[in-house]
């Protein structure tokens, strides 16, 4: 019996199977008993019925959302910047407005709105994150979003003019709470914002790692107008982002309050043409993600065999999707290098490659680098011109295997 849509709850036909896989941001202490790790099978279903492309088993929500949730969205300078436009986009057509944010991290965009002495709250369940955000001056309540926790906001700071999120809305399984939510938050006439990965981007670029525990939905333009209208929403406007691999901004609002603009209906008609939901599209994809892992596997034997060194760099969540599916560890990888002070001494999930600083990598001290964050290559390279200036190369596997 096929597995039931997490939104219409239609049936879910599978289209891949990445394997046994840990919590990606779920990683080992020092001492730590590895057999306590968690594990879940990772695949990837579309729904026949709506066609929202999905997990097809999800992991508890507590178990990857929690007090010391490791990710911050301020951690690479182009976020902190896309933040910042987002921020200023979001206020400029409003006069003093009440912002809410869905999953607001580290108060990155809030705290640019806070600065402006503009209303606004977070709504976020990582305590850690929380604090880092009340040190930018940012209100958050530490929770989940949901239709009950939004008609509590609303009683308390009034209607919201503009709901936000990024990265969020496509993590939680009980999406339909989160929209009826904020649909009974929205003001009349307010708007919903939100910008999550793009179902065509990762089809496109065989990027099969942003397949992981947080994603549970994957957004489609066709995907998300039949998800929205079942909160009495409509989707009136749609932009492509060039963060993360390639996401779209969606914005919703009541249902008949604004006008929808063309790109709505454009982008439609692409995902028609390039045949986005079809099965024989998505069994191609699948195809290709298994060919990327023996690429990668054989090129990663190649260099070990012949005395390379090899680190990765970034220990990304995605970079958790790739390492488990293609076996990879420390016979392969010796280290993976990331900035994240609450990462480094510890193991990556799963493969338990040991996480090192920055201060581990450079000229000399590797032969070649595993580009795992791939989505923030141009700044990498950029601050680590010297390692390739003296000859230090860099494996990418997405959109295919290549080394440069």
């Amino acid at each position: 019996m096929a597995p039931a849509c997490l939104v219409c709850t239609g049936p879910v036909e599978e289209f891949l199977d990445l394997g046994r896989q840990p919590l990606s941001d779920a990683f080992v202490a020092p001492g730590e008993d590895p057999s306590r790790e968690y594990f879940f099978r990772l695949a990837l279903g579309r729904c026949a019925a709506c066609c929202m492309t999905q997990l097809i088993e999800v992991p508890p929500a507590e178990r990857m959302f929690h007090q010391t949730y490791p990710y911050r969205s301020s951690s690479s300078a182009v976020m902190r910047e896309h933040f910042a436009r987002t921020a200023e986009r979001l206020l400029a057509r409003r006069r003093d407005p009440f912002v809410v944010e869905i999953g607001s991290n580290d108060g990155v965009l809030l705290g640019a709105v806070a600065a402006r002495g503009v209303r606004h709250l977070g709504v976020d369940p990582s305590g850690d994150a929380a604090a880092d955000a009340a040190a930018r001056g940012v209100r958050v309540r530490v929770d989940f979003f949901t239709e009950r926790i939004a008609r509590d906001v609303r009683a308390e700071h009034g209607p919201a003019d503009v709901v936000f999120s990024a990265n969020t809305i496509s993590h939680d399984p009980n999406v339909n709470s989160i929209l009826r939510g904020v649909a009974a938050l929205l003001a009349p006439g307010g708007e919903f914002v939100f910008e999550d990965p793009y179902l065509g981007s990762v089809l496109a670029n065989t990027a099969f790692d942003q397949i992981i525990d947080e994603h549970v939905l994957f957004f489609s333009v066709r995907s998300v107008v039949a998800m929205v209208r079942r909160a009495g929403l409509e989707l009136v406007d749609v932009e492509r982002l060039p963060v993360h691999g390639g996401q779209i901004r969606f914005t919703a609002a009541h249902r008949g309050t604004r006008p929808v603009s063309p790109a709505v209906a454009e982008l439609l008609a692409e995902e028609d043409d390039q045949e986005l939901h079809d099965s024989a599209r998505l069994a191609e994809f699948a195809a290709r993600t298994r060919d990327r892992r023996r690429d990668l596997v054989v090129l990663l034997r190649r260099l070990r065999d012949g005395g390379a060194r090899v680190v990765a760099y970034g220990a990304t969540a995605k970079s958790a999707t790739v390492a488990n599916y293609c076996g990879l560890g420390p016979d392969l990888v010796s280290a993976v290098i990331d900035a994240t002070p609450t990462k480094q001494g510890r193991l990556t999930p799963g493969t338990h490659i040991p996480v090192e600083p920055p201060e581990a990598f450079g000229p000399g001290k590797a032969d070649y680098a595993l580009m795992f964050a791939w989505n923030h290559a141009e700044e990498i390279m950029a601050k680590e011109r010297a390692y390739s200036e003296s000859g230090g190369r860099w494996v990418f596997y997405v959109p295919e295997v290549h080394v440069v």
